[in-house]
């Protein structure tokens, strides 16, 4: 199996990929003791580095910098994709299971030419080029027609999946929608069709008038730590106007994003010691943007606690800290 496949669990109809080639990722992950790190520009083998272009693959999308830097971020394949764009989306048998190629996009978002200065260290110029990155790349992905779901992801730290230490999001195409997402889906539109609302707007105005989750707040964005939030410190920002599509944020929202963004992942830095996290973009399905029932958010999932026995056997979160006593030490 050289290239990857994508094969079913046949009692739980979730999809699981294979891909060869991601074993043979660099690890990058040695950092200093000292979180109060200075920022450099260039790390030794990094590819992701300026003047280490060389080591990239060819260059995808770049956004244009000032001054002594030429870019502000960069767009390239993945050389370790989990799905790759060859081959088609056929579903064929194999004995009793299904199973089809790896095909997919896996693409890296490279957030600035520093080497370590990480997205809630940034500016707002440089912090609104990286949102408006993962908006033209969404976009530009979504409008094959193979392409049925996008995830943008970010993994920060050892815990989370990193494997190099230079700032960096990713994002992969996937040809079918995972049933993870299906389910979530499915459980709004029996929302709306029992109350005739989208369970997030509904989510959000409360949050709002209730204010003790509530982290942040800007005129286009809240972030807030769930009710019911699975992991300690976990952060939602959703977005005040209704759509479930992350493809239909507008400008002003973009520039709001990477506000309440960087404002997140700060906090989380200075009240946490700069804790492991992964983030994700919840956004619809394809040929799902106009749904009444849906509605796109930005997802924090520190990476504090192990999941153990309970958990994986049951799909039980044990939470140890409460979300209003999480939100008020972040906003104190």
């Amino acid at each position: 199996m050289k290239d990857g496949e994508i094969r079913q669990n046949k009692a739980t109809k979730h999809w699981v990929i294979y891909a060869p080639s991601r074993g043979g990722r660099p690890r990058q992950l040695e950092r200093p003791a000292d979180r109060e790190r200075s920022v450099t520009v260039v790390g030794e083998g990094c590819p992701f580095c300026p003047g280490n272009e060389h080591m990239l693959p060819p260059i995808i999308m770049e956004m244009p910098g000032q001054g002594a830097q030429s870019w502000r971020t960069r767009v390239v394949p993945n050389k370790f994709p989990a799905l790759t764009p060859l081959g088609d989306t056929r579903r064929s048998a194999r004995g009793i299971y299904l199973v089809m190629p790896g095909h997919g996009r896996h693409e890296v978002i490279v957030e600035g030419p520093y080497h370590n200065r990480d997205i809630s260290e940034m500016t707002g110029e440089d912090a609104d080029a990286v949102i408006e990155t993962y908006h033209r790349r969404y976009v530009d992905l979504m409008k094959e027609h193979e392409n049925m779901m996008a995830i943008i992801f970010r993994n920060h730290g050892v815990l989370a999946g990193t494997s190099l230490i230079h700032p960096h999001s990713q994002i992969i195409v996937t040809p079918m929608v995972p049933s993870y997402i299906r389910w979530r889906e499915e459980q709004a539109e029996r929302y709306f069709d029992e109350f005739g609302r989208c369970v997030y707007c509904d989510i959000l105005e409360f949050e709002m008038k209730d204010q003790r989750r509530v982290t942040l707040e800007n005129r286009s964005f809240l972030a807030f730590v769930p009710f019911a939030a699975e992991v300690p410190f976990e952060i939602w920002i959703m977005p005040k106007r209704h759509h479930g599509d992350f493809g239909s944020i507008s400008d002003e929202e973009k520039e709001d994003l990477s506000s309440v963004l960087v404002g997140s992942l700060a906090g989380l830095r200075q009240k946490l010691h700069d804790p492991d996290y992964n983030y994700i973009i919840n956004t619809s399905a394809r040929f799902e943007a106009d749904a009444p029932h849906l509605h796109w958010y930005l997802q924090i999932r520190p990476r504090l606690t192990t999941q153990a026995g309970f958990e994986i056997g049951s799909g039980i979160s044990i939470n140890p800290s409460l979300p209003e006593e999480n939100a008020e030490f972040l906003r104190a």
